[in-house]
């Protein structure tokens, strides 16, 4: 829903209307994605990604200065101090960012590329050379809208991607306004293709009907139809008249950055299940980042929470102890892990599996895999994921009604 709010604010500033371009977009994405062909798919994706680059010539109109790219780059400020929309805002961007939806995409996409363990390490090339994309690209636009705004009354007055393209277009020229729909247009396309696809991926893992970018429609006729269901229920709602797209961007975004701790947290149990992942669990570090990330974001929610239901409640001491105790609980599962590892006389990583092993590994089928045996440690973690979910839910659709209405 928010690639095609994308898609329709980037066509209206280019002068087409929403109830054209939207319909237009959404036959689109369905056409290059049902044609039974992978390979065709793919292309298209790295035809957008390329139009993505112009973003640096983007960000050279706006002059950019070098020395205060680099020094809020190493110490980062919040205006107007850490407050609940500012809060709202950073978690927005942590969930567009690492979206939860990527984290299924990725291992669904690799499948249907039918790739085996040894083209890995290209895998995670491909990963690295994508996650230096994004970052230019978003860093890139983060440097247009800093200088271009710097000193002006449209400093903090962010609206939608349409009012950026309109105030581009006063500040550096028509060009520059023309450059930001587009950019604005295709990151949208490739947002929806990817979003939509991992829906249809996870509902054919889901309910055990073929999915793949290989098939053909009649073939795989359910997959794509959960693909182009999805595809034009998202149109349609953008179609809705006078809606607060926006906000809704911004809200749907903050939702991605509520629901990642707990999809983050699922994919760490599943990357230490031996019986699913063999020889590729993961190394004691890797948890160790896992663990901090999910801590980190958890902490986020709970600062919004807090200012949502305490307006003047003050951050820094809250943040302060939250992030005490992150440290201190981070520290203690550590100590917890390094004790039950020597007690259980485990003291080979995952690594000291035999090459070969890494190699010829195939995750046996799902119908054969034994449910997990649950700790209490395990069942305790999960009640109070699924309490805070629900609790920091409530509280982000309360935030969204009080920016709404204007509180």
């Amino acid at each position: 829903m928010t690639e095609f709010i994308g898609i329709s604010l980037a066509m209206s500033y280019l002068g087409v209307s929403a109830y054209l371009s939207v319909p237009i977009a959404a036959a689109l994405l369905i056409a290059i994605t049902v044609t039974g062909s992978f390979r065709r798919w793919e292309r298209f994706m790295f035809l957008f990604i390329t139009i993505n680059f112009l973003t640096v010539p983007l960000a050279f109109m706006s002059h950019p200065s070098l020395g205060p790219i680099v020094h809020d780059t190493i110490v980062p400020q919040v205006s107007g101090g850490l407050n609940s929309t500012a809060l709202l805002l950073i978690i927005a961007m942590v969930g567009t960012t690492v979206a939860p939806w990527q984290l299924f995409f990725q291992q669904s996409n690799i499948i249907d590329k039918r790739l085996t363990p040894r083209w890995m390490s290209y895998e995670r090339t491909d990963t690295w050379i994508g996650v230096f994309v994004v970052i230019l690209g978003a860093g890139a636009l983060v440097i247009t809208t800093a200088f271009a705004f710097a000193g002006t009354p449209l400093v903090g007055q962010f609206l939608d991607g349409r009012t950026v393209a309109v105030e581009l277009a006063q500040r550096l020229g028509p060009l520059a306004g023309k450059m930001f729909a587009i950019i604005l247009l295709n990151a949208s396309l490739i947002g929806a293709a990817a979003v939509t696809l991992s829906t249809a991926y996870a509902f054919g893992d889901v309910f055990k009907v073929k999915h793949s970018l290989h098939r053909r429609w009649w073939d795989a006729w359910g997959f794509y139809s959960i693909y182009a269901l999805f595809v034009v229920i998202a149109a349609a709602v953008v179609l809705i008249p006078n809606a607060p797209l926006g906000l809704m961007t911004t809200g749907v975004q903050v939702l991605a950055g509520v629901l990642l701790p707990s999809a983050t947290m699922f994919l760490l149990l599943l990357c230490n299940d031996r019986a699913v992942l063999g020889p590729w669990v993961n190394k004691p570090w890797l948890n160790a980042v896992g663990s901090v990330i999910i801590g980190v974001l958890v902490m986020l929610s709970l600062i919004l929470a807090a200012t949502t239901l305490f307006p003047e409640l003050d951050v820094r001491p809250l943040t302060v102890a939250l992030v005490g105790a992150l440290v201190g609980g981070l520290l203690l599962m550590g100590l917890l892990q390094l004790l039950h590892r020597r007690r259980s006389g485990v003291s080979a990583p995952a690594s000291a599996t035999p090459a070969l092993d890494r190699m010829t590994w195939r995750m046996p089928p799902l119908a054969s895999l034994s449910k997990p045996i649950w700790s209490t440690a395990r069942k305790v973690g999960m009640l109070t994921m699924r309490g805070y979910l629900v609790i920091a839910l409530l509280l982000v659709v309360v935030k969204v009604i009080q920016l709404a209405i204007g509180h």
